[in-house]
């Protein structure tokens, strides 16, 4: 017997999944084959509860978001996701797509998922180029941007780089600080400019390692 299976996701622990839920159950969702990730942002390789719902989908059912941003920003990464799951004899629905309810595993469906998977994209890229200009605009004009205080010392990152000497992924090193791979290079490149009297001799060393891990 064929099922439909739901997922919702909410990026941050401020974000609610209480609309997603809602639609998502007045779908025909049951609230045993609803799976929610969240905290969970959609550039994270892991989202526990999205592999669980996919490894409830047996050939004939149907996976059930309520938007496209729930799956991912790049039309080329949902449109193969869509043909995985149709090459799995999986359908997948979105609800509220262009306006209106879309299913992948009609025709029409199809064709409508993909024009709309890449309108949402260039939507999200010309937000982007906005946001962009937007800041090259104000440091041109010599504005305050803001921005959060700096939460990582070079202490921190010194200490990192010495974990990396000793064989520490680089990767596991910027996630232990809670930084991306490429803030921690840029610090430490930062640490290898500064003066030898507040840079170990090792720095730089250390920074090349980073970069080859």
């Amino acid at each position: 017997m064929t099922k439909l299976i739901g997922y919702a996701r909410a990026s941050t622990k401020q974000q609610s999944t209480d609309r997603q839920e809602t639609d998502l159950l007045a779908a025909g969702i049951p609230r045993d084959d609803l799976f929610i990730d969240h905290a969970v942002s959609v550039a994270r390789a892991s989202r526990p509860q999205f592999d669980r719902a996919l490894d409830a989908l047996i050939a004939g059912d149907t996976l059930v978001i309520t938007t496209l941003d729930r799956l991912g920003r790049s039309t080329q990464n949902m449109l193969a996701f869509a043909d995985e799951l149709r090459g799995r004899g999986a359908g997948l629905r979105v609800l509220n797509l262009g306006g209106g309810d879309v299913d992948t595993s009609t025709p029409i469906g199809s064709m409508l998922f993909t024009i709309m998977a890449a309108l949402a994209q260039m939507e999200h890229e010309i937000k982007s180029e906005r946001i962009t200009d937007s800041i090259s605009k104000r440091r041109a004009a010599g504005k305050n941007l803001g921005g959060r205080p700096q939460r990582i010392t070079d202490s921190q990152i010194r200490s990192a780089l010495s974990l990396i000497e000793g064989n520490t992924p680089a990767a596991q090193a910027a996630r232990d600080l809670g930084i991306s791979r490429a803030t921690f290079y840029r610090r430490s490149r930062a640490l290898a400019d500064k003066p030898i009297s507040s840079n170990p001799p090792n720095a730089k060393r250390s920074e090349n390692t980073a970069q080859e891990r």
